[in-house]
């Protein structure tokens, strides 16, 4: 694992790289390399914390499914309007065509019609605005590109909305409904969301490293339920395997709830609600911040794996690399039979 480790963390630069395997209610394997903070000569340990990004949005999913299974929510309910979730929390109304009609389901499965992850996202827009400001903000003034139901856009705004709607459906903030329903239920106890400026990093969180780019630029806090947790590998490894409807350990979902959760929409039969699906039966996510490259994977053979970075590069291939690194490692253990 190390030669390849070794490789990967040239190629691209990687100050750290943080890795965990797991099966059947195991974490078999977890090993880091590099160094959390260059400037400290601080050695990285699979006990550091790192920013998620877009890993981020298959726990949400999950926490939606949760409240569907407490009858709280169904995917048809509309989010945004008059008798919807939301009701007018965010702008008056009229809205531009269709937002009043977007659900819960489309939201999940990046076909609500707007706001995807171009230049305008909203998300990376206007830092100094809360969700609430900058939901308001984005209703009266980005009108839909499609009608609902219809078109894939893969969309961090669509994710942050579903966190206003766990917010409002529990009366809690999203982190702390999380944290007790989903990940607690998982074994996992210290993750938290993301602090945007370096000198609120936490004591075992690694220092990010953008290469062009500021990491501590964006407001990730307000990014929590589209990209905005700080795990280890180890952690997204246990959650992956709580939903990953094999028999060991118990999952959190029931099976009919996982079926539908990995169910690909008709505009894109490779995304579901939180997760991409393969045509083997694989199931993963990818994350990508300045600073931060991450990805998480649960194969049709019973494994589950994650990878975290703290460092980036643009229009490179240095996600798919990371992809591509954790199947070579793995598949380096003869006796895993990882297929």
């Amino acid at each position: 694992m190390a030669r390849h480790a070794r490789s990967f963390t040239e190629k691209y630069d990687v100050p750290a790289l943080s890795f965990a395997v797991g099966y059947a209610g195991e974490i078999v394997h977890e090993e880091a390399f590099g160094v959390a903070d260059r400037e400290r000569n601080e050695a990285v340990t699979p006990a550091h914390l790192f920013r998620i990004a877009s890993l981020t949005k298959m726990i949400t999913s999950a926490a939606i499914f949760t409240l569907v299974e407490q009858n709280r929510l169904k995917l048809s309910d509309k989010v945004i309007g008059p008798g919807t979730i939301l009701g007018t929390d965010y702008g008056q109304p009229p809205y531009s065509a269709g937002i009043a009609e977007i659900t819960v389901e489309q939201l999940l499965t990046h076909t609500s019609g707007g706001w995807t992850n171009d230049g305008r996202d909203p998300m990376f827009t206007h830092p100094a605005m809360n969700h609430a400001e900058l939901i308001t903000w984005t209703l009266a003034n980005r009108p839909l590109d499609h009608l609902p139901g219809k078109n894939f856009a893969y969309s961090n705004f669509g994710y942050c909305i579903l966190g206003r709607v766990i917010e409002k459906l529990t009366s809690q903030p999203y982190p702390d409904f999380v944290r007790a329903e989903v990940l607690s239920r998982c074994g996992i106890n210290d993750m938290v969301i993301a602090a945007n400026r370096l000198e609120k990093r936490r004591s075992d969180e690694v220092k990010y490293y953008g290469q062009g780019e500021n990491p501590y630029e964006a407001n990730v806090a307000r990014m929590d339920s589209h990209g905005g947790w700080l795990a280890r590998p180890s952690d997204l490894v246990q959650f992956l395997m709580h939903i990953d409807g094999y028999s060991k350990p118990a999952n959190i979902l029931k099976p009919h709830t996982i079926q539908v959760m990995t169910t690909p929409s008709s505009a894109n039969r490779q995304y579901a609600k939180g997760l991409m699906i393969t045509d083997n039966g694989n199931w993963w996510h990818d994350g990508s911040l300045a600073g931060t490259t991450t990805i998480a994977v649960r194969t049709h053979g019973g494994f589950c794996w994650a990878a975290l970075t703290n460092t980036s590069r643009n229009n490179s291939k240095i996600g798919d690399d990371l992809d591509t690194l954790n199947w070579n490692m793995v598949g380096e253990v003869k006796s895993w039979h990882v297929a």
